[in-house]
C-alpha cells in the first residue's frame, strides 16, 4: 500500500519527442531561430567523442527523470554529423563517428534509468546502400541488447526526409519499417522557411506507402489542410513540442485544428537545448494558453485534455500504451507525487486545473519507476547523480573548446579555465 498522505498521485508524464544528447547546451543561440542554433550546436557534437555522448545523455535522462518524465522517445544523435543549408534544402556530411558514439547513447539512457523508444537515422547517402541496412539493423539490435527489457520500449526510425536530397530517403524508410516492424517518427514542416520545398516532400512519404499509424509527424507547424486531411485519413499521429516551437520561433502548431481532424496528438520536451528546462508542467500550460490564444476561445483545450497527450496520449502515439501513460492494473508502476500545498495552491476546485495550471516543478516532491523511487524533492537518488554534473561539464567542455566556444561560467560559478 501506498500513502501519499493526501498529495496527488498521477502518471508519469511521457515525452514522444526528446533529443537526451543535448542536455549540455541549454541556453546556447537564445536568439537565433532553428537553424542557426542547430548549427551551433552541430558545431560543438562534431568534436565530441563517445563518453561525451553517454554523459550528456545520462544528464539528459536524469534531468528528465528529476522533471517527472518517466518515459522519452529519444532521437539519439547520429553518427554522421552534416551541415544544412536552409536554403537549397540540402545537407552535406560532415563527419562519420565510430557506431559507439550511437551505442553509448543507449547505454547513457538505460544507465539512468529512462524507460525509452529510442530513434535511429538511417544514414543513406554516406555509403552504399546494403552497408548503410546493415549498419542499421545492427544499431536496431543494440537499442534492445543494450537497454534492460522493462525499459526498452521499442525502436524506431528518426525520419529525415525533411532533409532528403531525393524520395530514396523516403523509400529506404519505408522499407526498414516493413522490416523491423517498427515505426517512425519525422520533423517536418516544423518552421516557415522554404514551405514549398517542405511541403513538396510530404508527397515522398505517400508514394512511398509510409502514411498510416506508424507514422508519426514531429512539429508538423505549417501543413496545407491538404495534408492535415491525409495524415488524419491515413491515420498518422502529430506529436506537439509547444516550448520549443516557441523558443526557436518556428510557428504554432495548432492541434486544435488537428484534432478535429482526427488526427491522435502527443506531447513532447524535444531538446533541453532549445527547452532548457524539462519542465512537463510548463509545456502543458504554455501549449494549452497558446492554444486558447490562437481560437480566442478558452475552453478548446482543457486541463484534462492537455494532461492527457503528455502522458497516455502520447504513450498511445507510441504504441506503448499498453505499458506506461496511466494508472492501471497491468501496467509499470510510473508515477510522481505532487503536493498541491507545499507550496500551497489554495484550495481544490477542480483537481485537473489545480495540477495543470496551478502546479509545477516546485510542487514535484517523488517520482517513481517500476514502483521505485528515482527522485526525490528534484534530485535523482541514482548513483550517477553524484558525478553526472562534473562529467558534463567535462566531456561537452571539451568538446566546445575544440569548436572554438566557451562557456561564461563553468561548473560551480567559477570562470572556465581557458577563455577566448
Amino acid at each position: 500500500m501506498f500513502d501519499a498522505g493526501g498529495a496527488i498521485v498521477a502518471p508519469g508524464f511521457v515525452s514522444a519527442h526528446s533529443h537526451l544528447f543535448t542536455s549540455g547546451l541549454r541556453g546556447i543561440a537564445p536568439a537565433s531561430t532553428l537553424y542557426p542554433w542547430l548549427r551551433a550546436m552541430s558545431e560543438v557534437f562534431r568534436h565530441a567523442d563517445a563518453e561525451a555522448l553517454y554523459w550528456s545523455t545520462v544528464h539528459g535522462s536524469l534531468d528528465f527523470l528529476a522533471s517527472g518524465i518517466t518515459t522519452a522517445y529519444n532521437f539519439t544523435q547520429s553518427r554522421v554529423s552534416r551541415v544544412f543549408d536552409p536554403a537549397t534544402g540540402m545537407s552535406t556530411v560532415d563527419v562519420v563517428h565510430p557506431p559507439e558514439y550511437l551505442t553509448r547513447q543507449f547505454d547513457g539512457a538505460a544507465d539512468a534509468g529512462l524507460r525509452v523508444v529510442n530513434a535511429i537515422r538511417l544514414d543513406d547517402g554516406v555509403g552504399p546502400e546494403r552497408e548503410v541496412l546493415a549498419e542499421f539493423a545492427d544499431m536496431v539490435a543494440a537499442s534492445a541488447g543494450r537497454t534492460p527489457p522493462d525499459h526498452h520500449l521499442g525502436t524506431s526510425v528518426f525520419g529525415s526526409v525533411q532533409w532528403a536530397d531525393t524520395p530514396r530517403t523516403a523509400e529506404l524508410e519505408a522499407q526498414v519499417m516493413r522490416e523491423h516492424g517498427i515505426g517512425n517518427q519525422a520533423h517536418f514542416l516544423e518552421t516557415a522557411e522554404e514551405l514549398a520545398v517542405q511541403r513538396e516532400k510530404f508527397a515522398w512519404y505517400a508514394d512511398a506507402g509510409v502514411l498510416g499509424p506508424a507514422l508519426l509527424l514531429g512539429h508538423f507547424v505549417h501543413p496545407t489542410d491538404e495534408m492535415v486531411a491525409a495524415a488524419a485519413e491515413a491515420g498518422c499521429a502529430m506529436v506537439w513540442q509547444a516550448t520549443s516551437n516557441g523558443r526557436l520561433g518556428s510557428g504554432i502548431a495548432d492541434v486544435v485544428r488537428y484534432s478535429r481532424a482526427g488526427m491522435r496528438i502527443g506531447m513532447g520536451l524535444d531538446d533541453q537545448s532549445c527547452t532548457d528546462q524539462s519542465d512537463p508542467f510548463g509545456n502543458m500550460r504554455i501549449g494549452m494558453y497558446t492554444m486558447r490564444a490562437l481560437h480566442t476561445d478558452a475552453s478548446v483545450l482543457l486541463p484534462r485534455e492537455v494532461l492527457r497527450m503528455h502522458t497516455l496520449g502520447s504513450a498511445e502515439v507510441l504504441g506503448v500504451a499498453d505499458r506506461v501513460g496511466s494508472l492501471e492494473v497491468g501496467k509499470f508502476a510510473d508515477f510522481v507525487v505532487v503536493d498541491h500545498r507545499a507550496p500551497g495552491t489554495g484550495p481544490v476546485w477542480d483537481v485537473y486545473a489545480t495540477y495543470v495550471m496551478a502546479c509545477g516543478q516546485r510542487n514535484l516532491k517523488q517520482v517513481y519507476v517500476g514502483g521505485r523511487m528515482v527522485s526525490s524533492d528534484g534530485r535523482c537518488t541514482s548513483p550517477l547523480g553524484a558525478d553526472v554534473d562534473g562529467a558534463l561539464h567535462e566531456w561537452i567542455g571539451r568538446a566546445a573548446r575544440e569548436a572554438g566556444v566557451y562557456p561564461v561560467l563553468g561548473p560551480g560559478g567559477q570562470e572556465p579555465d581557458v577563455l577566448p
